[in-house]
């Protein structure tokens, strides 16, 4: 995950230091700390698998659990803001078939995206509301359980490329300390299926692909700092 990291702040330095003069005399920056419940959801197998407990399983999915994030954000005037934001879910892995739910482990799922933050109202106002959106990648990291044959077993983490989009209101109890509601949506692409060939007269005909995305709705809050 470091690689993912620093690029994304060396395109954060990138764009603060191409911001007007105006913006590196003015603006300011704010660290916040949110707590909240996050939903979520897996994707669907090709075709059920037959596990080694002789159940059949087509799906995979973490839990709806706690989150909690880190956002560290740089406004580049008193509108718009620049920064980096990490989340992480403190989930479990599911699987699920026909006839039966299982709960494999323990899965933490951590988000790493730089933002882009926009806010409403005018800029004096104690309440401001804001929509924020961001790339970066999303981490599932590895899950350890007990096989049908007690053997211990792993899962292996993966690291895929993912989006982020969301918003809420900004409450300043005083020109340094504030603090926040926020809902935020967070997409992750997993995987594509083969739904069939598609044939164009001018083209060609290739194969038309599904594309299957692990979800998370965040609900939360926290308090941010301003300096």
């Amino acid at each position: 995950m470091r690689k993912y990291t620093w690029m994304l702040m060396l395109v954060l330095v990138a764009m603060v230091a191409g911001t007007t003069a105006w913006a590196q005399s003015e603006g300011k920056a704010e660290v916040g700390f949110n707590l909240g419940w996050t939903f979520s959801d897996g994707v669907t197998a090709d075709s059920p698998v037959l596990a080694g407990d002789g159940n059949l399983y087509d799906r995979v999915d973490p839990k709806d659990s706690f989150s909690w994030g880190l956002t560290g954000e740089y406004l580049v005037n008193p509108k718009m803001g620049i920064g980096f934001r990490f989340d992480q879910q403190q989930s479990k892995l599911e699987i699920s078939g026909p006839a039966v739910n299982r709960e494999i482990g323990d899965m933490k799922i951590q988000n790493y995206h730089g933002i882009f933050s926009y806010r409403f109202g005018h800029e004096d106002s104690k309440t401001q509301p804001f929509i924020q959106v961001g790339i970066g990648a999303t981490h599932f990291a590895s899950v350890s359980f007990t096989g049908a044959n007690g053997a211990q077993l792993s899962t292996g983490g993966v690291t895929k490329f993912s989006g982020t989009l969301g918003g809420g209101v900004k409450f300043y109890v005083s020109p340094k300390v504030g603090v926040q509601g926020l809902v935020n949506w967070t997409p992750t692409y997993i995987k594509s299926d083969s739904e069939g060939w598609w044939c164009d007269p001018f083209f060609g005909c290739y194969v038309v692909g599904n594309a299957q995305y692990a979800n998370q709705f965040e609900m939360g809050g926290g308090v941010f700092f301003r300096f």
